[in-house]
């Protein structure tokens, strides 16, 4: 029996729900906790077997934490592909009625499979560890601002706001540190992730945060979802280029400064760089052929991890 799924296109206020893409069954609720419990009993209410809905800014993020309260299965998916599935199907016209319904056909074609929300400690995770990276990002700010004035208020005010970051910076990793240390699984990726020298504490959270997938993936799925997989662009007889493209940009961007820093002390690592140079491969390729690497490496140590805290327990 085929799956019986509900697309919602979700707004600021509005939660448009179509149950298959024909639009038949069509309703709208409300953005709201009343809202969402109205749609959890229309899909009740028709068997729903999944609740799929676009990403919208975070609009979508209480509809999903709340279905999934109810007992009911749901998925966020990517609007672009959505869009996408749309144009090649050929439907250019866009209504909410519309877009609900090819939301769940979208889903259905693709198969999309629910996924739980995450928990509250991994939510309060990357609610810091964004903020670490905000004020990181200030400080910078910061530095460059003052190296370009004289005047000694505009520098002395400079300094002040550097010393909040600096205070802040200090409290928010304390506070990050704890809480890794307080999860049995985060508290031992950290101590093997440490084992690649080159690997510190910033690492460490930014991947459990943006990357709490790592160790349950293969090596080939896990590039493909920070965007370090080349991608095939191929025709005929013409062999093209393989670029990478999407993914998160987050854990990418992380793992191509440390896998710089990896490669100056690890062996292996130091050898596949000296291997590519020497072939006369351009910056950029050995750039993202190091950061793939070593997120190979940190996926295969977080799966021995799991699979030895599995069999402990």
């Amino acid at each position: 029996m085929a799956a019986i799924i509900c697309g919602v296109d979700v707004s600021s206020t509005a939660l448009d729900a179509s149950i298959g893409h024909q639009g038949n069954l069509f309703r709208r609720f409300t953005n709201s906790p009343d809202g969402v419990a109205e749609l959890a009993a229309f899909c009740n209410q028709h068997n729903v077997n999944l609740v799929a809905m676009e990403a919208t800014g975070g609009y979508e993020k209480l509809p999903f934490a709340q279905l999934w309260a109810a007992n009911i299965s749901a998925a966020v998916v990517n609007p672009r592909a959505v869009r996408r599935f749309a144009e090649a199907m050929g439907l250019l016209e866009k209504t909410d009625r519309i877009d609900a319904g090819v939301i769940a056909w979208y889903a259905e074609a693709k198969r999309i499979v629910a996924h739980q929300p995450p928990t509250d400690t991994q939510v309060r995770l990357t609610a810091l560890v964004t903020r670490l990276r905000q004020l990181t990002d200030l400080r910078v700010v910061q530095l460059n601002q003052r190296r370009l004035v004289t005047d000694p208020d505009v520098v002395a005010s400079c300094g002040a706001i550097l010393a909040v970051v600096a205070r802040e910076t200090r409290a928010c990793e304390t506070t990050i540190a704890q809480l890794i240390g307080s999860d049995p699984l985060w508290r031992e990726l950290d101590r093997t992730f440490r084992t690649i020298k080159g690997v510190a504490g910033r690492t460490v959270a930014r991947l459990m945060a943006d990357l709490p997938e790592i160790g349950t993936l293969s090596g080939k799925a896990v590039s493909k979802l920070a965007g370090l997989a080349p991608i095939a662009h191929d025709s005929g007889k013409r062999s093209g280029k393989r670029p990478i493209r999407g993914g998160r940009d987050s854990v990418r961007s992380i793992l191509f400064v440390v896998a710089e820093i990896v490669r100056r002390y690890v062996p292996d690592f130091k050898a596949f760089h000296a291997r590519l140079t020497n072939a006369g491969k351009p910056k950029q390729v050995i750039r993202v052929a190091l950061a793939h690497k070593l997120l190979v490496r940190l996926n295969a140590k977080a799966r021995d991890v799991r699979h030895e805290l599995q069999q402990a327990a």
